[in-house]
Parts: structure tokens; C-alpha cells; sequence
């Protein structure tokens, strides 16, 4: 089965393209949107991601650690319903 392209959640799609824009430049990849992304290395746009995942897991460890967890409606996997958690 192939990989549909459609976000899981298109009204995150904004704010996920204001972070890699945020992430590029703070690496030093400007106007990173208008870039065409074949002409830049894999490393380049790789750094982009990897740095991308960096900062989300560490606001995610963030909010745990603060105690601002949000539940949300649905399965995290089979085994563990979310709605069973609490």
C-alpha cells in the first residue's frame, strides 16, 4: 500500500511550514521557501528535517515536564486506547 501525501491534520500544515522556514533560516538557508529543494544537497534538506524533529520533541518534553499534556480523542494503538488511560 503506498503512502497517501494528505497531512494527517491539514490545519497543522501552516504551522509545521513556518517552522521549517524558522528552522532554514537559523541554519543558514535563506528564503528556503522559494528554494528550489533539488538544487540544495540531501544534506542541507535533511539538516532542515532532523532539526525540525529536534524542536518538537523538545517542546513536547517540555510540556510533559510541565504537566501540560493535552488528551486527545482517539487509539494510540490497539493495545493502548488513549481513552482508557485515564
Amino acid at each position: 500500500m503506498s503512502r497517501s501525501k494528505k497531512p494527517v491534520n491539514p490545519a497543522a500544515q501552516s504551522g509545521l511550514d513556518r517552522l521549517k522556514e524558522e528552522t532554514a533560516a537559523e541554519l543558514g538557508l535563506k528564503d528556503y521557501k522559494n528554494t528550489y529543494k533539488g538544487a540544495l544537497t540531501s544534506a542541507d534538506n535533511g539538516r532542515v528535517g532532523g532539526q525540525m524533529v529536534r524542536k518538537m520533541i523538545n517542546s513536547q518534553e517540555n510540556q510533559f515536564a510541565q504537566g501540560k499534556t493535552q488528551a486527545t480523542s482517539g487509539t494510540l494503538t490497539a493495545k493502548n486506547d488513549i481513552n482508557k488511560l485515564s
